[in-house]
């Protein structure tokens, strides 16, 4: 008898809370500005109107060993040849058949054929924890592979490294597995 009666009370008093929390949040409410802007465009019509652009361009793909690759930028211009072009704020994930991956940010990218030059602020994180920086990456979209030939600077979960190079590529031609080739003077600073 007790527990039907709460159960009574709680049938009446919960609807008139919600309808009492409602009413409240309606009549405290912000008065709309009539004089806001719309947030949809962050780009001059008039600019993008006398050029050629694509906005929020996507490639996405497979590799020779199986690996899928994406690229993805803010804006992207043709350039003066066939498979030619520039991307600006560019994001590139490389994922490997087993699921780990490596996610590329840059300000700009070169593409040619099926070579992508990735410059002004290089970052890339591997699911394994490892971020490599360096001024410029060189990336294939056709083999899955990653270098650098100028020095790198690589933040790993036991220390700290520089190199003169660096590759990230398929153990072997074909093969799923990847590793990170650091060569040319590598230094670590060992971080216990």
């Amino acid at each position: 008898m007790r527990r039907s009666c709460i159960v009574a009370w709680l049938r009446v008093i919960l609807p008139l809370t919600a309808l009492a929390i409602l009413s409240v949040l309606f009549l405290l409410g912000r008065k709309p500005e009539p004089h806001a802007t719309i947030p949809y465009a962050t780009v001059d019509p008039q600019d993008l109107a006398e050029r050629q652009a694509i906005t929020n361009p996507t490639y996405t793909g497979v590799t020779t060993n199986g690996s899928q690759l994406t690229i993805a930028g803010a804006e992207a211009e043709p350039g003066a040849g066939m498979n030619q072009g520039s991307v600006r704020s560019v994001r590139m994930t490389l994922r490997a058949p087993d699921g780990r991956a490596a996610d590329v940010s840059a300000g700009t990218a070169r593409i040619q054929g099926d070579q992508v030059a990735l410059q002004d602020g290089v970052r890339m994180t591997t699911a394994a924890g490892w971020i490599v920086t360096a001024p410029e990456f060189h990336a294939s979209t056709t083999e899955g592979t990653l270098a650098a030939d100028r020095e790198v600077n690589v933040r790993a979960p036991f220390g700290d490294l520089t190199a003169g190079a660096m590759e990230l590529r398929p153990i072997a031609p074909g093969d799923a597995d990847h590793v990170l080739d650091l060569k040319g003077g590598v230094r670590l600073i060992y971080r216990p």
